[in-house]
């Protein structure tokens, strides 16, 4: 359990910081379609949510997810005063649907 939750805080450092750098400084970022991007945003959100679910954290994994959803929702916050990012709506869409697919799967391991 202390492991998982370095690993989830890592990965949260980790997912803030790609997040907030010019995206022309991140490789092969211009490459990626639409879809593709989206399916990375559910990726790793649902990754982030797995992650935390493992941590046993003192709060319900509903609220962990609440929380790991709110921190996409800050960054894409982030992205709309960025100069060289942009906000969307479909990327907080893209993170709702990762937190809701780990949720589900979750549940139904139990």
């Amino acid at each position: 359990m202390k492991y998982s939750r370095l690993i989830f805080y890592f990965s949260l450092l980790i997912v803030f910081i790609l997040s907030t750098l010019n995206a022309n400084d991140i490789p092969r970022f211009n490459a990626l379609s639409m879809l593709s991007d989206k399916l990375v945003h559910l990726s790793i959100y649902a990754y982030l949510c797995f992650v935390g679910f493992t941590c046993k954290f003192r709060i319900s994994n509903l609220t962990l997810a609440i929380y790991i959803f709110l921190f996409g929702a800050f960054i894409e916050l982030i992205h709309y005063f960025h100069p060289n990012r942009y906000f969307e709506y479909f990327d907080l869409l893209a993170n709702l649907f990762g937190v809701t697919i780990a949720l589900l799967i979750n549940k139904l391991k139990s």
